[in-house]
């Protein structure tokens, strides 16, 4: 079935079918989940897909848009609105304290990272409670953008003191590989997962729209003498990530 028959309104449209925008975005979900609409096809520029749909472009735009925030279809600027290849959705445990690295290693996946900023920096005034810093007028600081496959996954922002970590220079893959050959490896930690909706320039690193749903996870991690030694700040893609955690009785 072409595009331009799959979109005729007699097949899908009702009066009681609720707002127009939605049933209009409904049929597009269905055209991208059964391959009316394959990955990397383009859309039909909003006027033809009016004209098609017999709906106003106010109305096909709210659907567009809405597909965009859902990270379905994607707008390349003067190339019009293409759907996206799917993204695979990972799992990821909360029952085990482990790095980015050995997450995707576990999977097979090799990672890389697009440095943002790494250094000694004058520590924030959460940096400075959180890390017990007193005093201390310097803490290490690492923020990259995390790749697994070749795909953006994450933003990780990471703070520790710098007797943890005296040369952030000396991490090039996993953090918490360096940690370890130093016996500074943290052995618990605890976590706080917000969702959220990704603002540029973070929606650009990740590579999905603005405004697309992320999830934002603080961490505060301990050595085995309860000393506080990481605070790290992540967003991850929320069409890629699963965080599952077992509960016992």
């Amino acid at each position: 079935m072409s595009t331009v028959e799959f979109l005729r309104p007699d097949s899908w449209l009702a009066a009681n079918g609720g707002p127009r925008y939605v049933q209009l975005r409904r049929r597009l979900e269905e055209g991208i989940g059964t391959g009316v609409l394959p990955p990397n096809s383009s859309l039909p520029p909003e006027r033809e897909l009016a004209d098609i749909t017999d709906l106003s472009r106010v109305t096909v735009r709210k659907a567009i848009q809405a597909l965009v925030q859902d990270g379905l279809v994607e707008q390349r600027q003067g190339s019009g609105t293409f759907v996206r290849e799917p993204v695979a959705r990972m799992e990821q445990s909360l029952s085990h304290l482990t790095s980015f690295t050995e997450d995707m290693s576990h999977r097979g996946l090799d990672t890389t990272s697009k440095w943002l900023e790494r250094g000694v920096f004058a520590p924030t005034e959460e940096e400075q409670c959180v890390l017990g810093l007193g005093n201390v007028n310097e803490v290490a600081r690492i923020y990259r953008l995390r790749e697994a496959g070749g795909r953006p996954m994450a933003l990780e922002r990471a703070s520790l003191p710098l007797d943890i970590l005296p040369n952030p220079l000396e991490v090039k893959t996993s953090l918490y590989e360096v940690l370890a050959r130093h016996g500074r490896r943290p052995v618990r930690a605890v976590q706080k997962i917000s969702a959220i909706n990704i603002d540029a320039p973070e929606a650009d690193l990740l590579g999905v729209a603005d405004g697309a749903a992320g999830l934002k996870i603080e961490r505060t991690s301990y050595l085995k003498n309860g000393r506080v030694a990481e605070l790290t700040r992540s967003l991850y893609r929320g069409d890629a990530y699963d965080f599952v955690a077992e509960l016992r009785l």
